[in-house]
């Protein structure tokens, strides 16, 4: 079997889901005809032996009263074709009969009579016997009575043979006709599954083509607003998603490239430089020269998988201090800051619900994005379940704010690289805010700058640790490694 055979899950000997399904409800649909048919034939049989119970019951009943009035007719009327009555003494010889019976013999034998007039006491006993004188099989009703004060018995048979007719013809017309509904249950349900599976095999041809191609396509919906339309249009959101998903990643893939190229090149240079002209590339130079970029390609892989592992795995999300992590975040920038005269001020308490190590990444990407990018002040406002970052730096126009969250998205005016940082800072800090159920938004801060506005779950009252997806570290902690030295980003 070929490798896409296997993939199909279907053979050379394996059926179609319609040949399955046409099976499956033919099978049962047979099943049922058949218990039908039975059942119908035992209902016909035990509704015709009733009739023919009450037929000798009643003939029994009406003998008696003749023999009790002591106006026994020669012979004993009967009506029903085949019907038997007879009055029988106590030796089991025939007094009196029907004409469709012989005096001289007697319907059952005189233990058989004995017996059932033992059984019987003062009602009538209706019983199936083979033991007839005229009868393969019938019906018989025994009563016992008084006949010249003597013990007599009442004797009422009728054939079975026309029920047994009547239950054969039955059971033939059944067999006839159970198959024929069968095999036309079975065509009608296949040509039903045919047109219902039409929408499915085209469903299925459109995604084998996209699959084939290798590229975006989309499955046709049918036109019915069905259950196969929903799962249609569900398919094409995903397909969608998958196509956005994966020109992301391989434009992230191409910006990742681009921004390793330049620290790469610049270090190989230097490695050349050195190896060509030891004697005038000393290697406190080289050390010095290597150093920056060696940190700007570590702090750029540390960054791409920070933004791999977001989302990657669920942790337990808990209340967080978030003046502390503020705080934290605060002093990570303050070296930054300090060197250009920048004051850093927090203000303000409050929690939210979310996990140390995103709520921390979050706000130091901010604060020293802020930092790097104020002139003369940064100010962090932290009330319950939200953080402000206010600069007075330039600012970001109102048409970038959005932009700037893309990854490696710079800005050509006052917020350029050369303010450093690997253009994911803002995209780490949106990313792994929306992953803990938050987000970051951007604005115009009171003086001037930029704000950023940071907006988090709210604790619960009681406080519950609540187990949701939320952030992954971004130093490593949650899997085992020791933690880095943060590194501040920007946009």
């Amino acid at each position: 079997m070929s490798a896409r055979g296997r993939a199909d899950g279907r053979g050379p000997s394996t059926l179609s889901l319609r040949d399955r399904l046409t099976l499956l409800a033919t099978g049962v649909v047979a099943v049922a005809l058949v218990a039908g048919a039975l059942a119908l034939s035992a209902v016909i049989g035990a509704s015709r032996v009733a009739a023919l119970d009450d037929v000798v019951r009643a003939r029994a009943a009406t003998v008696a009263a003749l023999v009790a009035d002591d106006r026994v007719p020669d012979p004993l009327p009967v009506a029903e074709p085949g019907e038997v009555a007879q009055v029988l003494d106590a030796g089991g010889g025939v007094v009196a009969s029907s004409a469709t019976a012989s005096r001289t013999l007697p319907v059952l034998d005189a233990a058989t009579v004995a017996a059932w007039r033992r059984d019987a006491g003062d009602a009538v006993l209706v019983r199936t016997t083979g033991a007839s004188a005229y009868d393969a099989q019938a019906r018989v009703a025994v009563r016992a009575v008084t006949l010249d004060g003597a013990p007599a018995t009442v004797v009422a048979s009728v054939p079975l043979d026309e029920v047994r007719g009547v239950l054969d013809a039955t059971r033939l017309a059944l067999l006839l006709v159970v198959p024929v509904l069968t095999l036309g249950v079975a065509l009608l349900v296949r040509t039903l599954l045919g047109r219902a599976l039409a929408p499915v095999e085209d469903l299925r041809a459109a995604a084998d083509r996209v699959a084939l191609a290798g590229g975006p396509g989309s499955l046709p919906v049918p036109a019915a607003d069905d259950e196969l339309a929903a799962l249609a249009r569900t398919l094409n959101a995903m397909l969608d998603r998958l196509e956005a998903s994966a020109a992301r990643q391989r434009a992230f893939v191409a910006d990742a490239a681009h921004e390793l190229r330049s620290p790469v090149a610049a270090a190989r240079a230097a490695v050349e430089v050195a190896r060509a002209h030891p004697d005038a590339y000393p290697v406190d130079e080289l050390l010095a020269d290597l150093g920056p970029e060696v940190a700007r390609m570590q702090a750029l892989v540390d960054d791409l998988l920070v933004l791999a592992r977001v989302g990657a795995t669920p942790v337990p999300r808990a209340p967080v201090d978030l003046a502390a992590a503020a705080g934290e975040a605060a002093a990570s920038a303050a070296p930054a800051a300090d060197a250009r005269a920048v004051a850093l001020e927090v203000v303000g308490a409050g929690s939210a619900l979310g996990t140390d190590d995103g709520v921390r990444r979050v706000l130091r990407n901010l604060v020293a994005n802020a930092a790097r990018h104020a002139t003369t002040r940064v100010q962090v406002t932290v009330a319950p379940a939200r953080v402000t970052v206010d600069d007075d730096g330039p600012g970001i126009a109102p048409a970038d704010r959005e932009r700037v969250f893309e990854r490696f998205v710079r800005l050509d005016d006052a917020r350029v690289r050369d303010a450093g940082g690997s253009g994911l800072g803002l995209a780490i800090a949106r990313e792994v805010a929306r992953d803990l159920g938050g987000d970051v938004v951007l604005g115009d801060a009171p003086a001037g700058g930029l704000r950023a506005v940071v907006t988090l779950p709210a604790v619960p009252a009681a406080g519950p640790r609540v187990r949701t997806p939320g952030a992954v570290a971004d130093d490593g902690s949650s899997r085992g490694r020791p933690p880095r030295t943060p590194t501040p980003e920007t946009t």
